[in-house]
């Protein structure tokens, strides 16, 4: 499938191509394929939940693993697509959720961040194992949004081990620059809708952290946070090990150790999405010979809508999984 993109006339604008795609775009030609949940033990005494479609073909068969993006699941409109584009095409597929993204609270006083490269690199290992014990076959990677930047940053640490987990990874719509990408959904239109609609979600979550582990962070700042930058400085950078949110924003972001991935990976980034500003993305000389840029100037953030109204969100994946099988080996 070659990487090109043309957003349909219907949908101008990078707002609309974030907005309409996932309320509203078609996520499979059929019925979506049903998934299978585990829960897994975390090495701290917490619990991931892993959901599986399980793969119908003779092993060994690839296996795709999405990272899901801020406050997503496995039914995220671009996780179903994925599922659909596994499923055609003879993969198993998995979404690990991060930590109180599966529909219950998790039990540590964590949650999850943009840069939790650990924690991408002990669900790969497992699921590595897992899938050689059930016969084998390639592993592919790709990570949404807030999954696609730890993705990268778990290839950037893991440097010439990711080969030995995973034959390459994509992140799409990922912010690899968290400080552009957290200044610029804090501005504007951007922080009336998106930064609104995360927070509605994000602070009951933590307060209900908070219940679980009482005094754990300032309960009154925790409320009275406006933006994505007052949030985490209360709750997602203290939790997480680091100072505070600059902190974070910094020590989190993919792109400035972008050279140091040694495994195939496609980064994918529309010019034109609302959260990440295009001045911020890397260029060519920013990554090493393992990294594909590709920077479509439509599609907005995890949109690329296709087809008459109300379109369908099945291009992305088409694109993404189709540059990856073709690293596989199969």
């Amino acid at each position: 499938m070659p990487l090109d993109y043309i957003a349909p006339r219907w949908l101008p604008g990078g707002n609309l191509q974030t907005i309409w795609p996932a309320l509203f775009g078609r996520r499979s030609d059929g019925p979506l394929p049903p998934y299978r949940r585990e829960r897994w033990s975390a090495p701290d005494g917490d619990f991931i939940d892993v959901d599986f479609v399980d793969s119908l073909g003779l092993a060994p068969r690839p296996l795709l693993v999405l990272f899901h993006g801020l406050e997503g699941s496995s039914h995220s409109h671009y996780s179903e697509a994925f599922a659909a584009f596994a499923a055609t095409h003879g993969m198993a597929f998995a979404v690990p959720h991060f930590r109180g993204c599966s529909g219950e609270i998790n039990l540590a006083p964590r949650a999850y961040h943009s840069g939790d490269y650990e924690e991408i690199g002990w669900v790969l290992s497992r699921l590595r194992a897992q899938h050689d014990a059930s016969g084998g076959g390639p592993m592919l990677a790709a990570g949404v949004s807030l999954g696609g930047n730890a993705l990268l940053r778990w290839a950037e640490e893991a440097g010439d081990e990711a080969s030995k987990v995973a034959s390459a990874i994509a992140s799409i719509s990922a912010p690899l620059d968290l400080a552009a990408g957290g200044h610029a959904i804090g501005r504007g239109f951007n922080r009336v809708v998106y930064t609104r609609m995360f927070l509605s979600s994000m602070k009951p979550k933590a307060l209900a952290k908070l219940k679980q582990h009482p005094g754990l962070f300032d309960r009154n700042r925790l409320v009275a946070a406006r933006d994505l930058y007052e949030f985490d400085n209360v709750f997602t950078a203290p939790l997480h090990g680091f100072r505070d949110a600059d902190d974070y924003w910094e020590r989190g972001s993919a792109k400035p150790h972008l050279s140091a991935i040694r495994i195939p990976a496609l980064v994918v980034n529309a010019t034109n999405d609302p959260f990440v500003p295009a001045v911020s993305l890397p260029r060519q000389e920013d990554v090493g010979s393992h990294v594909t840029l590709w920077q479509p100037p439509h599609g907005g953030h995890v949109g690329f809508p296709l087809g008459p109204p109300p379109g369908h969100v099945r291009g992305m994946p088409e694109r993404v999984g189709g540059w990856l099988s073709k690293r596989s080996g199969l």
